[in-house]
């Protein structure tokens, strides 16, 4: 293989590992599940999404809360937590995504007004939900 090719596939595994989540499990105290957190960067959808059809086949509204992420069960609630301000704001995952390297979560315009967002438009979050 030569050596552009190696250093193609090394940068790649490195970025994969780089971008990776941070994930820990507690035991739940409610006895519905374990706590899972997880810790990355979060945006969201354009306004050019809205009243297209989401992964579960809603219609994407901008005034819903809700969110894109790539493996939890549609209908999933999820806490999301501004890191750089502490606000937070509870969504329902209904579609599939984000398809950006780095980005955990995909938020509704409106959630992420909730957790003033819109200004930088992507902001390191804590993610917590119910497995």
């Amino acid at each position: 293989m030569c050596t552009m090719k190696k250093i193609l596939i090394l940068v790649c595994v490195l970025s994969v590992l780089a971008t990776a989540c941070h994930r820990k499990t507690a035991p739940s105290s409610s006895g519905n599940g374990k706590l899972v957190t997880e810790t990355g960067y979060a945006s969201y959808y354009s306004d050019n999404l809205v009243g297209h059809s989401t992964a579960n086949g809603e219609t994407y509204s901008a005034t819903k809360l809700t969110a894109a992420h790539r493996t939890l069960p549609f209908g999933t609630t999820v806490t999301i937590t501004n890191l750089a301000n502490g606000k937070s704001v509870t969504v329902r995952v209904n579609d599939r995504g984000p398809f950006v390297s780095g980005r955990i979560i995909d938020l509704s315009k409106a959630a992420a007004r909730q957790i003033d967002m819109i200004g930088p438009g992507v902001v390191k979050v804590r993610i917590q939900y119910r497995r």
